[in-house]
């Protein structure tokens, strides 16, 4: 049972996420040709790799730094619009986070994250039932915020929110793309899951896996 997180505990969530990524790359880059260039297999790959560089397990460290670093490094990540929204999610998150915050409970986690996805609305007009990383990012914040407030821990929250990210991104096989470059194929992309909700409900996957392996926090 995870009570509170720092940002050792942080890293090892990233780390978790990263190792996610990477076994499902090739298919992140499958599914992204279906509907545009096929490299976002690649634009995750550097994405994570500036999160675990970002997040050194260092439990001194102040999260809202560490998130403000990780969300101008994912926007130089050289991806396009996968990687400067998730940019843009964490710098949310850092804004969502008090000056020299050293730890978060499960409240304050979800208020972070919470200020994250306000902050991915600012940048684009997509909402779920577009085919895009929204239908993945705005459950699982949903979620998240959800068993916070029903006082759930961190770890039990995380798993939530990865379970309702995975099935807003399988929901995604269904829809025709209607935002960004996949809308110009529109019903040609039924049947396929969205790479940018895979990649997020990866993420989750790995956030709710890295924070059921900590010890020490119960």
């Amino acid at each position: 049972m995870t009570i509170q997180v720092n940002s050792r505990d942080v890293g090892h969530m990233m780390k978790a996420a990263a190792a996610q990524i990477r076994a499902e790359q090739k298919r992140l880059s499958e599914l992204d040709s279906i509907a545009g260039d096929g490299d976002h297999g690649a634009t995750m790959l550097r994405v994570v790799d500036c999160l675990e560089r970002v997040f050194a397990l260092d439990s001194s460290v102040d999260l809202k730094q560490s998130f403000h670093q990780a969300g101008w490094d994912v926007m130089g990540a050289d991806g396009g619009a996968s990687s400067s929204l998730l940019g843009v999610f964490f710098l949310g998150v850092s804004e969502g986070l008090p000056n020299q915050c050293k730890c978060l409970d499960c409240r304050a986690l979800a208020e972070a994250f919470r200020s994250g996805l306000a902050a991915v609305q600012r940048q684009t007009k997509a909402q779920t039932g577009d085919k895009t990383m929204m239908d993945a990012l705005a459950p699982a914040i949903s979620a998240l915020n959800e068993a916070a407030q029903s006082g759930d821990v961190v770890n039990g929250a995380l798993k939530k929110a990865a379970e309702a990210a995975q099935s807003g991104a399988e929901a995604t096989r269904k829809m025709s793309a209607r935002y960004g470059r996949a809308r110009l194929r529109g019903e040609k992309t039924l049947g396929h899951q969205d790479a940018g909700a895979t990649s997020v409900a990866l993420m989750f996957a790995g956030f709710a896996q890295g924070c059921d392996s900590l010890e020490g926090n119960s």
